[in-house]
């Protein structure tokens, strides 16, 4: 049985920031990529970052690029997404999921979900 839980949102001003966790329980986490999506009312749930298994190859949006960094500590089967310079329009429930085995990225299929945290960003 796989269970992810997603920890840190909350509520920061404009040009802050948080710093989202993932823990997982199950076996052989290390060996699985993960994602962090979002999403805002009324839009579409999307990818913002990824991470390979291996935490080599790391894959951002467009619009976080360069604010968010994703990272992993496979010894404590938790997946990190530090977000900074954050913005009005970062406000969103935040998912990590894990990729299917030998996927990862926007390509991947993501079986395993959080139950989400909430990130509002105020101007």
């Amino acid at each position: 049985q796989v269970q992810l839980v997603e920890s840190g949102g909350g509520l920061v001003q404009a040009g802050g920031s948080l710093r989202l966790s993932c823990a997982a329980s199950g076996r052989a986490f290390s060996t699985y990529a993960i994602g962090w999506f979002r999403q805002a009312p009324g839009k579409e749930r999307d990818l913002v970052a990824a991470l390979s298994w291996s935490g080599s190859s790391t894959y951002y949006a467009d619009s976080v690029k360069g604010r968010f960094t994703i990272s992993r500590d496979n010894a404590k089967n938790t997946v990190y997404l530090q977000m900074n310079s954050l913005k009005p329009e970062d406000t969103a429930a935040y998912y990590c999921a894990r990729a299917d085995r030998g996927g990862w990225g926007p390509g991947a299929q993501y079986n395993y979900w959080g139950q989400g945290t909430q990130v509002t960003v105020s101007s």
